[in-house]
């Protein structure tokens, strides 16, 4: 008995960030043993437990990347985990599971709402609210996209359609890049829809919508039911969520231009002018941590795959499925640069001073991330030498930021790069400070803090 209430004491006591980072973890290694099994296998060729450790990592951190073609390797039971590895990730464990809360409760107490809040970077106060609006916007998303793309697939692929409307549009929301097309030609992803509007742009909304945060959805929702209500009510967003729709634009706008001009007379030669501009748009989309493309990455020139590099460690937006150092990171750095050139002691955007917490934070995150992947850069380059280091680089990149695009390097990869690209990819999804605040993180005792002297340092 005596040992009950320890276990239960022990369990309680953990820390919301350190219960979302094991959490991650218990179903990724979950769904590595079921997708070991060979029930979830086409054929009788046994799986590695390595592979399957790297599939589910890659479907739980809803990245992409795949040591096999998804249809080609996986029945439809094996797709079927593949998919909710994606849903959980993709909504985050602690979301999905503080959301059946709530169904079943139909409250949360202190400590649900202090985990819900570490996962969604929401208040404590309206996390109820995100929570619930998390959950019927990804309902609301999933199921137009993938009644849209059924309008294609049916026509084409009879009933069997069905399930890939459905499959790709969770997999679009989430940003995880998954998809089970290999019957038309594996491992080429959405090539075979280069031109068609209604397939490239119905991925791409859903893959935006998702990658723009709860947050920001939250707040648009908020706003337009008040303009629904009251006609003459102004839209007023939060700084955060006007933020994130520039930065969002600016990056997808520029992706789409420097990608078709890039590419003009490579991978787009031979495109009309609309296939062109659509295949752009939607690989600037896809580079947001996505990972579907339509035309061949590997072919890409060496221009080409920096500007994908950068634009997938910028990643998609806060609370969101994507991942990457997240687009208001990247903007307060930007902020933060301004500011010093113009000798500005704080960091100033739109009238409004971003608090010292917040820039150390994002210099925090980038400054981890860059040398977290420099040094996997590296081991990897050391262990698949002599492929061109841009192609490893391309891949730990896409690895981390969990986009999925790959130069077609993962599946020729051996088994210790592919661990490493495995924990990268759950670093990514976690978060850096995440996974080191849940591996060092100590209870504060009272009256520890102490008041020191400020210490010059200089700089530059």
């Amino acid at each position: 008995m005596e040992n009950t209430v320890k276990k239960q004491k022990t369990i309680k006591d953990i820390s919301a960030i350190r219960l979302i980072v094991f959490s991650f973890l218990f179903i990724v290694l979950l769904g590595a043993t079921i997708l070991y099994m060979p029930f979830c296998a086409r054929g009788t060729e046994n799986t590695s437990f390595v592979d399957s450790l790297f599939t589910a990592a890659s479907a739980t951190c809803v990245t992409g990347l795949a040591v096999f073609d998804t249809f080609t390797k996986w029945n439809a039971i094996g797709q079927a985990v593949i998919l909710l590895l994606i849903q959980l990730g993709g909504l985050g464990i602690i979301t999905f599971t503080t959301g059946a809360t709530m169904l079943l409760r139909g409250k949360l107490d202190i400590r649900d709402l202090q985990i819900a809040k570490e996962q969604t970077n929401g208040r404590v106060i309206e996390v109820s609210k995100l929570i619930q609006v998390i959950l019927w916007w990804t309902l609301a998303c999933e199921s137009l996209g993938a009644l849209l793309l059924s309008l294609r697939f049916v026509p084409r692929f009879g009933v069997y359609g069905i399930w890939q409307a459905i499959f790709s549009a969770v997999s679009a929301y989430c940003n995880a890049g998954f998809e089970i097309l290999g019957f038309i030609s594996p491992g080429k992803s959405f090539s075979a829809f280069v031109g068609d509007p209604l397939i490239c742009l119905t991925i791409s909304f859903l893959i935006i919508s998702g990658g723009l945060g709860f947050i920001v959805i939250s707040d648009l929702g908020v706003n337009f039911s008040k303009k629904i209500k009251h006609k003459n009510t102004k839209i007023k967003l939060k700084l955060h969520s006007i933020l994130v729709l520039i930065i969002t634009a600016f990056l997808l706008i520029l992706g789409t231009v420097l990608f078709f001009i890039f590419e003009n007379n490579n991978t787009l030669k031979g495109f009309s002018l609309r296939e062109k501009i659509i295949a752009a748009f939607f690989q600037s989309t896809n580079l947001r941590t996505a990972g579907f493309f339509s035309v061949p990455i590997g072919s890409e020139y060496d221009v080409t795959k920096i500007l994908s590099i950068i634009l997938m460690f910028i990643g998609a937006s806060p609370a969101s499925t994507g991942g990457g150092i997240k687009t208001t990171t990247f903007l307060v750095i930007i902020i933060v640069i301004k500011s010093v050139l113009q000798g500005r002691e704080d960091a100033i955007i739109l009238k409004h001073k971003v608090p010292k917490s917040t820039v150390y934070k994002a210099l925090s995150i980038v400054g981890l991330s860059l040398l977290f992947v420099t040094v996997i850069i590296s081991l990897v380059y050391i262990f698949e030498s002599p492929i061109p280091l841009i192609d490893v680089t391309y891949e730990v990149v896409s690895a981390f930021s969990t986009t999925g695009l790959s130069t077609g390097l993962t599946p020729h990869l051996t088994d210790m790069s592919k661990l490493l690209l495995a924990f990268v990819m759950f670093v990514g999804r976690v978060g850096p400070i995440s996974i080191i605040l849940a591996v060092t993180l100590k209870q504060k005792k009272r009256g520890s803090e102490k008041i020191l002297p400020d210490g010059q340092v200089v700089v530059g």
